[in-house]
């Protein structure tokens, strides 16, 4: 029978740290920026095949749980901090307050100016009531926003991500109306370099940068191998403590974040815990 090689190629599962040899310097980042909200965010450097993408999506897994007013506020407000509420929640007389995940949204590059700030309906404006539709702002709030190709972003949404990471206000106007919301996130980026700069403005929204390479060390690329053709070799670890940074690290430090485990390095990291 006619083999059409319909096994060779299964569904690729959803990548985590555990899944990418090497890069320990781009994971210990972005477990910094999954576990410190002062951290405005960080900016990821490297050429194709490097793993920029796969990691920073893969630590959406691993953001901490934190408190929001219930389900009915779109814009997940810290219930007791009146100063990061949307106006709505401040006018409400009580809170009921839930958990949720810290959100993790991607600006696609062709996203419109409208999905990423919100819309506001005026045909009722008149009688005082516009109706907005949320935007990727809205839903990043006290969370993360990433964007693949950072440097390809256009100059109109760079100009909008700029202005709410500056204040951490969406403002949103629409013949005469105006509406804002709290947007507060970290910023993720990842690019490279050969595809173009990134402006100025943008680079220096982010606190952290890591630049990175290809694997050099021979055990490291001996591990790839082996986990691509699924053998023991290449599943026990993460190689994180060895890779990216050369074989001579194999043995690591005590006090690194457990790298094949980012949702437990990330809790560690935020609450102050030894690992």
């Amino acid at each position: 029978m006619l083999d059409k090689g319909s096994d060779k190629n299964p569904p690729t599962p959803t990548a985590g740290f555990d899944d990418v040899v090497g890069q320990a310097e781009l994971k210990r980042a972005l477990v910094a920026v999954g576990s410190n909200d002062d951290l405005s965010g960080v900016l990821v450097r490297g050429e194709k095949g490097t793993g920029k993408s796969t990691l920073a999506r893969a630590l959406a897994a691993a953001l901490p749980q934190s408190a929001v007013v219930d389900a009915d506020c779109r814009y997940g407000c810290p219930p007791g901090d009146p100063s990061r509420q949307c106006p709505e929640c401040r006018r409400r007389a009580t809170l009921p307050a839930a958990t949720r995940p810290a959100p993790f949204v991607t600006l696609p590059l062709g996203a419109t100016r409208e999905a990423v700030v919100g819309s506001l309906s005026v045909a009722d404006a008149l009688d005082g009531d516009a109706e907005f539709d949320p935007g990727l702002l809205a839903r990043a709030n006290r969370g993360v926003l990433y964007v693949d190709e950072v440097n390809l972003l256009d100059d109109h949404l760079v100009d909008v991500v700029l202005d709410a990471a500056a204040s951490g206000v969406n403002a949103v106007e629409r013949d005469g109306v105006s509406l804002t919301h709290p947007a507060e996130f970290t910023l993720i980026g990842t690019m490279n370099p050969e595809e173009g700069a990134l402006r100025p403005q943008l680079r220096d929204r982010f606190d952290l940068a890591v630049d990175v390479t290809g694997l050099d060390a021979t055990e490291d690329r001996m591990a790839v191998v082996d986990r691509a053709l699924g053998r023991d070799g290449g599943t026990g670890g993460d190689g994180a403590e060895s890779a990216g940074t050369g074989a001579g690290e194999a043995g690591g430090d005590s006090a690194e974040p457990p790298l094949s485990d980012p949702a437990a390095a990330v809790a560690d990291a935020a609450t102050g815990s030894p690992t």
